[in-house]
């Protein structure tokens, strides 16, 4: 928890680790501290082996309306080029682990950028998905226009981004931006449970299987075969791979170590 209590670290499941946006007056806008928060709990869980999954959320009223616009009036072209902020969401972006994000309300300008870095997201009926930036005279800058198009395809990303519209969770749902739509009251109950799911599977086949998937957005069709290939053998000589076929074999439960 932060000296100001602008977002709480739980641990509400076995090997995953909550992070809750904690800023019910600002609609949860991401200052400076928030997102530097946000990537001080990534790095710590990067290297504790006990953590293996990692579920983002603003509770069931609102994810996070954007970035906290009381703090542009003053930053200038350097302000923002030396910005810290840029560092860490890289350390979101190259975060190895899996994350969840349960989206509840807003997810709005860097609301929307923060649930487009986690690898599935879980929405409430009531989410609203959308990037005004446009609107202050600016663009979205911490991935905006590029995960957006990728997700959803050009002329969706057009027009919120160029006409600032707003999209609710049946249209994030089909436009491929979330996976599952649930009630506003089980969202983050639905999000917790596939985040223990997920940690409960062989966390070296998940962190690789999540290169993998990224991979796809990065690399040629050849490259990407070629690269999932490898990781398909090199899984091989794991201690889990052996743990998981004596598991389905014996028809048990398997113990997984991430070894």
């Amino acid at each position: 928890m932060s000296e100001e209590q602008e977002y709480l670290v739980t641990e509400p499941r076995n090997h995953v680790v909550q992070f809750t946006l904690n800023r019910p007056k600002a609609l949860n806008a991401l200052n400076g501290n928030v997102v530097s928060g946000i990537a001080e709990t990534l790095n710590a869980a990067r290297d504790n082996d006990d953590v293996r999954c990692v579920l983002l959320t603003g509770g069931e009223k609102v994810f996070a309306a954007g970035a906290d616009i009381k703090e542009f009036p003053t930053q200038t072209v350097s302000d923002i080029l030396l910005d810290s902020r840029t560092t860490h969401w890289e350390a979101i972006r190259s975060f190895p682990k899996p994350i969840v994000a349960a989206v509840n309300g807003y997810a709005l300008g860097g609301g929307c950028e923060l649930a487009m870095h986690a690898d599935i997201i879980i929405a409430g009926e009531n989410a609203t998905f959308g990037q005004p930036e446009v609107n202050l005279g600016i663009i979205p800058g911490a991935g905006g226009t590029q995960r957006l198009t990728k997700v959803v395809g050009k002329s969706l990303a057009m027009k919120m981004i160029l006409a600032c519209e707003f999209i609710d969770a049946r249209t994030a749902l089909d436009s491929g931006l979330v996976a599952e739509v649930t009630p506003k009251e089980t969202t983050i109950e639905r999000a917790l449970d596939l985040a223990e799911t997920i940690a409960s599977k062989p966390p070296l086949a998940v962190r690789i299987g999540k290169q993998a998937v990224l991979k796809a957005f990065d690399m040629t069709l050849e490259n990407g075969l070629e690269f999932e290939r490898r990781a398909f053998a090199t899984l091989f000589g794991t201690e889990d791979k052996a743990e998981g076929v004596a598991a389905f074999v014996e028809k048990r439960k398997g113990d997984f170590k991430g070894r």
